[in-house]
């Protein structure tokens, strides 16, 4: 099983412990608000359109209206799923490549929120996994960065997010670098540099 397939029904065995009512890290969205993303985003075109076509925004909130009515066993077998065979997303080196992060970040998002959270133990595959990853997407989430970004492991391993005449260095495991990338202010990361820098790098609207 790879680390998106993993996370996935981590996750999903999580919304069945803590209930469609339950917090997230998620502006705005409770268990059943990111449930109903998650199947928009692999299940559900019709609804995915009306986020992005004027045109079709009625139908698109008809139809996520119908999710967020379905019962909440039924809405969490859906994401249990995942995507139907016509979703690129469906082939599993795909479905790793794009979900691994996507659903480890909102696996944490749900245990997160929830009092008394700590990080879960280093996995070797999991963390070399993200921090592919991270690879991939830290230029795009600190390019807006006023000062220079390096993502630095505990390691000594770096990824250069951001070149600038001052670099602010955010230090920590994989999965903490990355949950800091996108956005999530509860993570257990260090950062050396000025502190005026450090403070105009973490105003950066990067949360996805």
């Amino acid at each position: 099983m790879g680390v998106a397939s993993e996370e996935r029904q981590l996750l999903c065995e999580l919304f069945e412990q803590v209930g469609p009512d339950a917090p997230t890290l998620c502006k705005g969205w409770t268990t059943r608000g990111l449930a109903v993303h998650l199947v928009v985003r692999e299940r559900r075109p019709d609804a995915l359109a009306g986020r992005l076509i004027k045109a079709l925004a009625e139908r698109g909130e008809r139809a996520e209206q119908e999710l967020r009515e379905l019962a909440w066993p039924e809405l969490v077998d859906q994401v249990r799923q995942g995507p139907p065979k016509w979703n690129p997303l469906s082939i599993g080196g795909v479905d790793e490549t794009v979900n691994a992060a996507e659903f480890f970040v909102h696996h944490e998002d749900v245990r997160r929120a929830q009092q008394g959270w700590q990080p879960r133990p280093s996995d070797e595959t999991r963390d070399e996994a993200l921090w592919k990853s991270l690879g991939r997407v830290a230029r795009m989430f600190y390019g807006r960065s006023p000062v220079g970004v390096v993502l630095r492991r505990t390691d000594g391993t770096e990824i250069q997010a951001k070149r600038g005449p001052r670099t602010v260095r955010i230090i920590g495991e994989p999965s903490e670098l990355l949950l800091q990338a996108f956005g999530r202010r509860e993570t257990k990361v260090t950062f050396e540099g000025n502190e005026a820098d450090v403070m105009a790098m973490q105003d950066l609207r990067r949360s996805f």
